[in-house]
């Protein structure tokens, strides 16, 4: 989302410019000057939200429980065998949504784990409310005004830090890193600059008198030719904006540009209807995450060592299909977490059970793990908080899952 604000410029003269770049960015110029070719080792958190609502029992598919397919006898995901278009089994008891086949390497390869039954322990099935909590990392508080990810930065604040520590690859900045910290939202990275009608190199100049870091950061940017940026070979990213985001997050981590975390979302989740089972609305969806995912890991290559990249989703769905062929907002869903640094090969967190008893309202999956839990270990163990405290308020972590 551009803004435009006037500004007078040396000459006198008055000129529109027209910034691709949040408020967050623009109101912030005391920025630290970009580090050319610093910290190419330091971590990196690529959060991923599947916003809508994803339904948790289709991404990792729970066969091994009998009441699975009896809750769903129309859209539940057939237990593996011999055959295709069947759950893809993790380990006797889990399986992969078929269209996911793609991150089943990562997870054979010990870089993928996942984590079931997990989400918010605030009951909401509002959309707006749920993911608010989620990305605020208060749930249901809703005095919190900054984003857990911003509360990170803001706590880990180091002179080393470029202005393009943080980055989401979206059109408006989200809540996550809504806050003090400088953060930067952009939709392409060829577009991050100033536009003022036909500007010249001599108005741009003019301009960076006065954002001198902004400015800075833009011909860094620049300097790294977004448009030219091809793939590692044998790499194709999903034809799409959440493909294309994941490209770029991508070309960021390979430019060393100092970003540390990187934020990218994907929408279609809410399957009230025709949701379908191995192939349909949903498969289509999750193909195009999968693949997405699995392009990011393969195009960073050794790079990943250093990346962790980790998933979610502000409430899962109903176990049982309704009457349109789809699932009603639930409760607990399913996280994934992907990295060189991550103990992956294993599905994490309490299973609950999907009996009658064992349902959360009598309808939905319960919870066992508190998304907080999923997000601090990544914090503490990946990327140097030294407590999150400040970052989740008033959270008390349970027993630690060890992701990490």
């Amino acid at each position: 989302m551009a803004i435009t604000r006037r500004y007078f410029l040396k000459a006198g003269g008055v000129a529109l410019a027209s910034f691709a770049t949040p408020p967050s960015f623009l109101m912030r110029t005391a920025l630290a000057q970009t580090a050319s070719g610093r910290g190419t080792d330091r971590p990196i958190l690529v959060a991923i939200f599947q916003r809508g609502a994803a339904d948790g029992i289709s991404m990792v598919v729970p066969f091994g429980d009998k009441h699975y397919s009896m809750a769903r006898p129309q859209i539940a995901i057939p237990e593996p065998s011999r055959g295709e278009e069947r759950a893809i089994d993790l380990d006797g008891f889990f399986g992969l949504h078929p269209s996911l086949e793609s991150l089943k390497p990562i997870y054979d390869a010990g870089h993928l784990a996942l984590v079931h039954a997990a989400g918010s322990p605030d009951s909401s099935r509002s959309h707006f409310d749920a993911q608010d909590y989620m990305e605020s990392g208060s749930p249901g508080n809703k005095s919190v005004s900054d984003g857990w990810l911003n509360r990170y930065l803001q706590n880990t604040a180091s002179s080393s830090s470029t202005p393009f520590r943080a980055v989401a690859l979206s059109a408006t900045l989200p809540r996550s890193l809504a806050g003090a910290a400088p953060t930067v939202a952009m939709q392409r990275a060829a577009d991050f600059g100033i536009r003022a009608g036909q500007a010249t190199p001599e108005i741009e100049e003019m301009f960076a008198d006065v954002y001198k870091d902004t400015f800075a950061a833009v011909r860094k940017l620049r300097s790294v030719n977004p448009q030219q940026y091809s793939p590692s070979s044998g790499v194709q990213y999903p034809n799409s904006a959440f493909g294309q985001a994941l490209l770029q997050i991508a070309q960021l981590v390979k430019s060393n540009l100092g970003m540390q975390v990187a934020f990218a979302d994907i929408g279609g989740w809410d399957t009230h209807a025709n949701q379908g089972a191995v192939r349909g609305q949903l498969a289509n969806h999750l193909k195009e995450f999968g693949d997405g995912i699995s392009a990011l890991y393969r195009d960073l290559s050794d790079r990943m060592r250093n990346v962790v990249i980790v998933t979610m989703t502000e409430f899962g769905r109903a176990v049982r299909q309704n009457g349109s062929g789809g699932t009603d907002h639930g409760h607990a869903s399913a996280l994934f977490v992907v990295g060189g640094p991550v103990k992956g090969g294993k599905v994490y967190g309490q299973w609950p059970g999907l009996a009658p008893e064992q349902l959360h309202d009598g309808r939905d999956l319960a919870l066992t793990t508190d998304f907080r839990t999923v997000f601090s270990e990544i914090l503490t163990g990946h990327m140097g908080a030294p407590d999150v405290k400040n970052i989740f308020p008033g959270f008390k972590p349970a027993a630690p899952l060890r992701i990490l």
